[in-house]
């Protein structure tokens, strides 16, 4: 599994010449002119526009997938309202729907709005709780938590948004953590919704800007690929590493007593 990668990592400091010529890991000579020449970018554009193209659009996912899906989360398992339950079953109902069946629909209505080439398609459904599974695992984790607490705050004359706000989500914070590395991994990963709806250069994400280092006529320069492919896989690779404890928490705690 991991031999791709180092083969990357290697191939990240061959010559041109050399990256399908020799395919040992062991290069006759390293050179750095592949990230020197991969940071500088494409079409005047840097590689660095391109990576804070990505964290401004991961950071807004990942705020827009907090609010909504923590409030969403905390109607579904501590209110009371009409069809909670039919509303609970449509919700995840939408987990069985194929990411295809929705897209074309999803242009047709983003493009009337006139939201092509931007990163509003990407962003807004964000903040309107999209995300049923997100919702679903902090539903599992709030009903972890003893409605005790929930009775002492009624007593204390909280209402119902201090005690989402003073109660809920402080308890919450694993399963939110959890939330925000998954939100994070998917964002920067994502490669065909930003392909669908962004076509300026300027506004490349990392993943889009990836591709361009590929031209159809053949003219590849895999060795600037190999190298920009490696810095994008470090934000990744640090989040998970840092925040892992929380990852793994999350899940078990809301998987297990929920």
């Amino acid at each position: 599994m991991i031999y791709p990668l180092l083969w990357m990592l290697v191939s990240s400091f061959k010559d041109n010449t050399e990256i399908f010529v020799n395919t040992s890991l062991i290069p006759k000579k390293m050179t750095f002119d592949n990230y020197v020449q991969g940071w500088a970018g494409l079409s005047g554009f840097t590689f660095g526009r391109f990576f804070l193209n990505t964290f401004f659009l991961v950071g807004m996912c990942i705020v827009g997938t907090l609010i909504s899906c923590s409030m969403a989360a905390y109607a579904f398992a501590r209110l009371s309202f009409f069809m909670k339950k039919v509303f609970f079953a449509i919700m995840l109902m939408t987990l069985m729907l194929p990411f295809h069946v929705t897209v074309i629909p999803q242009y047709i209505m983003f493009n009337k709005f006139g939201w092509i080439n931007s990163y509003w398609p990407l962003i807004l459904p964000k903040f309107l709780g999209v995300e049923a599974f997100f919702i679903f695992l902090i539903v599992q984790f709030i009903r972890s938590l003893p409605r005790e607490l929930d009775q002492a705050a009624e007593i204390d004359g909280c209402g119902p948004i201090k005690m989402y706000w003073y109660l809920i989500i402080p308890l919450t914070v694993p399963a939110l953590m959890t939330t925000s590395i998954f939100t994070f991994i998917w964002t920067w990963n994502d490669f065909f919704s930003q392909l669908l709806y962004v076509s300026e250069i300027r506004m490349f994400p990392v993943a889009l800007a990836l591709r361009m280092f590929t031209d159809s006529m053949g003219d590849n320069s895999w060795g600037a690929l190999f190298a920009m492919s490696i810095l994008s896989l470090v934000p990744v690779f640090a989040v998970f590493i840092f925040f892992q404890r929380y990852l793994i928490e999350g899940i078990s705690t809301g998987g297990l007593k929920g």
